[in-house]
């Protein structure tokens, strides 16, 4: 596939399908394997596999949070313990809601997809297009770098948790296992024997894959929809900074005007369906992570008290990997927020005095309805901002406060 890059000219056999494609190409990686891309003519195999896989995601993240959640309430007393074992059920339990919100915003997300096909059908100057593959670019990089976060900080507390060893003493014989990422009850499986531990831990490993792979499926669904959105918003400000020609007629101005007035509507709307499907995710990712900040806080210092350094850099590497995609959508929201109100600024700046005074009135209305920003919230209570990342790392640092009073 050849893709142009910008600041090149761009090749007359110009073909809009490949940079669409180019510009979801990754959300198709992340959400058909887990059965959550939405395919537009699926044929009846296609339907009834995404079904199959769909059944069987939910069944590997329920075979990894019941028994833990059992574990947590009939089995084990410790409270130290219960708190590590809640930090790790609450990231499946809310993947789970996730994938749910998923598969219920399908259409909606097909509807987004369908908008940014005819986004790129639909523009004709080189420039352009230049500007929407900057900006699909710059979306592919966001979502890699969220699935690379995710994986990593995920995985490397399940891989250090497995290298762990468990001696267990059965009867006249001590046996060594495999530390399970999540605990298992014991009444419905002896993870204590071989080959059942050695099972549950391949389960578990390959239940986290599917919960990692929603949350970036969802992280980079928001990122490429945001920037596809702001490069269309990078569009509509060159066609206002070239709204003024002196060489151009009365009546071409107008359908200048109206065109420009068409392209921010169309925006508005894109982003109207974005926050439909990404508040009620949001919502969960904002609490979620809140919560498991806190809880990695705790553990990393009940840690360092042991003495236990090889833990403490995966407890590390999760609290990052989990702060990155919690900025990540406070940053979307930011970004979204601001690009609103630039086009307002946009509009004013421009040379609208040299307009006839009926056609200038059409830049008031432009101005006026930029002010009506679209907000990305986290279930419609929480506008997302970069202030709002602040206050979630702040909260988490009081919760852990309130933690440690507690029990330290």
């Amino acid at each position: 596939m050849m893709i142009s890059l910008p600041g090149k000219p761009m090749s007359a056999s110009y073909h809009y399908k490949e940079h669409h494609d180019y510009s979801i190409q990754l959300n198709r990686w992340f959400l058909k394997p887990i059965g959550a891309w939405p395919e537009s003519r699926a044929t009846t195999v296609e339907r009834i596999l995404s079904r199959i896989i769909q059944i069987t995601c939910y069944v590997l993240i329920a075979f990894t949070v019941v028994p833990c959640m059992l574990y947590f309430y009939f089995e084990e007393q410790e409270f130290d313990v219960k708190i590590n074992s809640v930090g790790p059920v609450s990231h499946w339990i809310m993947n789970g809601i996730n994938y749910s919100s998923l598969l219920w915003r399908g259409k909606d997300i097909r509807r987004c997809i369908e908008h940014m096909k005819s986004d790129w059908f639909t523009v004709s100057r080189i420039e352009d297009r230049v500007v929407m593959l900057k900006y699909a670019r710059f979306g592919r990089s966001v979502a890699g770098f969220c699935a690379v976060f995710m994986h990593c900080g995920v995985f490397s507390y399940s891989v250090v948790n497995s290298l762990s060893p468990m001696i267990i003493t059965i009867g006249n014989q001590t046996v060594i296992m495999r530390r399970l990422p999540c605990p298992f009850y014991s009444n419905l499986l002896d993870t204590n024997r071989d080959p059942i531990n050695k099972i549950v831990l391949a389960m578990q490993f390959l239940s986290g894959f599917i919960a990692n792979s929603i949350t970036v499926g969802a992280c980079s669904l928001a990122a490429v929809f945001a920037t596809h959105a702001c490069g269309q918003f990078a569009v509509l400000y060159s066609w206002l900074s070239e709204l003024i020609d002196e060489e151009k007629e009365k009546r071409s101005i107008e359908c200048k005007l109206a065109n420009i007035v068409e392209q921010h509507l169309r925006v508005l709307n894109f982003l109207s369906s974005f926050e439909k499907i990404m508040n009620q995710i949001c919502l969960v990712e904002l609490v979620g992570c809140t919560l498991n900040l806190c809880l990695l806080g705790y553990c990393s210092i009940k840690e360092w008290n042991a003495k236990n350094t090889k833990t403490i850099a995966t407890y590390s590497i999760l609290f990052i990997s989990m702060s990155f995609n919690i900025f990540i959508f406070c940053y979307i929201g930011e970004l979204i927020t601001e690009q609103c109100k630039k086009v307002g600024e946009m509009a004013y700046f421009s040379d609208w005095y040299c307009l006839p005074h009926k056609t200038a009135l059409g830049i008031v209305l432009i101005i006026s309805r930029s002010g009506a920003v679209i907000k990305i919230t986290a279930g419609k209570l929480i506008q997302l901002s970069l202030i709002t990342f602040g206050d979630v790392m702040k909260t988490s640092a009081v919760y852990l406060n309130i933690l440690r009073t507690i029990t330290m």
